[in-house]
């Protein structure tokens, strides 16, 4: 990797773009003239925690434009670019191993592979195999592979909540989903229930098999409805 011209992008990102803002393909490659991978050096980021969205997880931007949402390590200071440099690539087997695992579902959040943000239609959900670490049952910590939703890997999404308002939810969630969430957080991780599966499940089929799908659960309903 040419550290150089990724920090070259990211100070262009900062200085000129600004966080929250878009800019085009054509404006980055302008910016650096003499560098032909500009556009890749500028991917790099996202290694680093920085959130850059294209038009796959944003509606709203054209084929052309990206969008910066937010900075992520300071790639200038060579201290912390080391720090934070990125762990060896998973291995396609691995990743299908870990995404077939956790069901093809965001491990923090549960939104499955290109299903919108309840609260973002606009954008759709990116799924990658990240390292995490996690407390071992005997108290020691490690790397292991989960699956994350691209906004949750960047730590991106609706912004910190409140804890009074966290605590009023909980306190009025039905005991059994109380129960369920205690699990999560004991775990780290959240779980996944039958029906989310489903869903999950029901999202990777063709369009052909959604709808034999769709015309076997009509004759169940029918079944019940006798």
């Amino acid at each position: 990797m040419t550290a150089g011209t990724m920090v070259r992008c990211a100070l262009w990102l900062v200085q000129e773009v600004g966080e929250g803002n878009t800019f085009t393909k054509e404006q980055l490659r302008r910016a650096f003239p003499d560098k032909a991978q500009a556009d890749r050096r500028a991917r790099d980021l996202r290694d680093y925690g920085w959130v850059i969205l294209t038009n796959r997880e944003d509606a709203s931007l054209t084929a052309e434009d990206q969008r910066f949402v937010s900075q992520g390590v300071p790639v200038w200071d060579p201290t912390s670019r080391r720090a934070a440099s990125p762990q060896k690539a998973v291995s396609s087997k691995d990743k299908q191993e870990v995404l077939a695992r956790d069901h093809y579902m965001c491990t923090a959040c549960g939104i499955s592979g290109g299903e919108q943000y309840p609260e973002d239609s606009n954008q759709t959900a990116v799924l990658s195999v990240t390292r995490r670490k996690t407390v071992l049952p005997d108290g020691s910590e490690a790397l292991t592979l989960v699956t994350e939703c691209k906004r949750c890997r960047s730590g991106g999404g609706s912004g910190p909540a409140r804890t009074d308002e966290v605590v009023t939810q909980i306190i009025a969630l039905h005991h059994g989903d109380r129960q369920r969430l205690l699990r999560w957080i004991e775990q780290g991780r959240r779980g996944s229930t039958p029906l989310e599966l489903a869903w999950s499940a029901y999202r990777r089929l063709p369009a052909e098999a959604r709808d034999a799908v769709s015309d076997a659960l009509a004759e169940v309903g029918d079944q019940g409805s006798t």
